[in-house]
């Protein structure tokens, strides 16, 4: 079997270029022409026949085919950035108020990396590799969109995987790779929640109906969903982010709104919270005379990484970088992560690259306006992703 190490090393100088190109040119949510362009010509460049993209708008579908009968893998990698001004300082940094500053850019890159690879072992290749590369993650909207568009079908796939960069998990350094079974990364829902009431003056409340008290008590039971009605062993996080109502010290509002976010990791909490916080927020604006509008928007579902998959895409891990640079993540995160709807559909894992300087004052967390990797560890993904594709047979 080819050496994929050494290829992907080789390539790693290209790899840094196609990231730096990429984050200099951020775009945000289904808006992302320049940035499928490029990837749409890079991958043209590398011989790339097969290619289905939807001018900016429903991300971009590539096959690779290889010279031996066998399944379809799916690689996926996202590609938005976020609405934020850059502060690191880089020689590529973005100029345009978008920045990338979750890593996004280095996915896209490492996907081209992996699709380079591949497409120079095809004859060891066994199968169809589907590569995914997806806007729109940011806000949870791309995959469901190319799902809906046909992603999963045309060809059909038996399994897929992808990586998350950066330092979302504690405990790994540059130059390791981790793997999890099961939970990896959280639901993430949406409240919006509006009470309504009687306005009037701050002097004589008996003659109102008072939104602003309904949110008070609402905030507060709200909270006592998981502190009272859920397992410990559970993780779940219900934020009250924002709470609006009212313009005067002295003027009881006719409406006030609270606005919120809500993560855990197992679909039947997930059930329990929504039904929950309507519940309460139902019941606290009836007993205290007033009325209230729900809005619940579901994100992302709990990101589950299949154990079989897993288990082959750790061996790949291994035969990258060795056994003792291969680590499982100790606890999942509470953000969530679109390429949990893929997964609910097909089986598959995704596993996490580090990408932390030794120089601790250059860290900075994910969505950060300084936020930068080390790029020295690429390689490895697009090595990891290909070994992975390479060994199923």
């Amino acid at each position: 079997m080819h050496d994929i190490q050494r290829k992907a090393q080789d390539m790693q100088e290209r790899i840094v270029r196609w990231r730096r190109a990429l984050h200099a040119m951020p775009e945000v949510g289904f808006d992302t022409p320049g940035t499928e362009r490029f990837i749409v010509e890079e991958l043209q460049k590398m011989g790339v026949t097969e290619l289905r993209h939807g001018d900016g708008k429903k991300g971009i579908v590539a096959l690779i085919h290889g010279k031996k009968p066998g399944g379809v893998l799916g690689i996926r990698a996202d590609y938005d950035a976020l609405h934020m001004t850059e502060e690191t300082g880089l020689p590529f940094a973005a100029t345009n108020g978008n920045m990338h500053a979750c890593g996004h850019d280095a996915h896209a890159a490492i996907l081209l990396g992996t699709a380079n690879l591949l497409l120079d072992c095809a004859d060891e290749l066994a199968g169809t590799v589907k590569l995914i590369f997806q806007p729109s993650e940011e806000n949870g909207k791309g995959a469901p969109a190319m799902i809906k568009e046909g992603v999963l079908e045309d060809p059909k796939m038996d399994a897929v995987v992808g990586l998350h960069i950066g330092s979302l998990w504690k405990g790994l350094n540059s130059g390791e790779v981790g793997y999890k079974y099961g939970a990896l990364m959280a639901a993430a829902d949406w409240f919006k929640i509006t009470f309504g009431g009687k306005g009037g003056h701050g002097a004589t409340p008996h003659l109102t109906v008072d939104p602003l008290a309904m949110a008070c008590q609402a905030v507060g039971l709200l909270q006592q969903i998981v502190s009272r009605e859920t397992s410990p062993l559970d993780s779940a996080v219900v934020t009250v982010g924002t709470i609006q109502g009212g313009t005067m010290p002295n003027i009881i509002a006719p409406s006030c709104t609270i606005a919120g976010t809500v993560r855990c990791l197992s679909p039947e909490v997930r059930n329990h919270l929504e039904t929950r916080i309507r519940e309460i927020c139902t019941d606290t604006a009836r007993a205290l005379r007033g009325s209230v509008a729900i809005e619940y928007t579901y994100g992302p579902p709990p990101l589950l990484n299949d154990r079989a998959v897993t288990d082959e895409l750790r061996l790949a891990m291994e035969r990258i970088v060795g056994a003792e640079k291969v680590r499982e993540v100790e606890q999942p995160t509470m953000g969530g992560e679109d390429m949990a709807f893929f997964q609910e559909h097909v089986p598959g894992s995704f596993f996490f690259l580090p990408a932390n300087f030794e120089d601790e004052s250059r860290n900075f967390p994910h969505h950060h306006p300084k936020f930068d990797l080390n790029e020295d560890v690429f390689w490895i993904g697009a090595a990891v992703m290909a070994r992975f594709a390479l060994s199923r047979g």
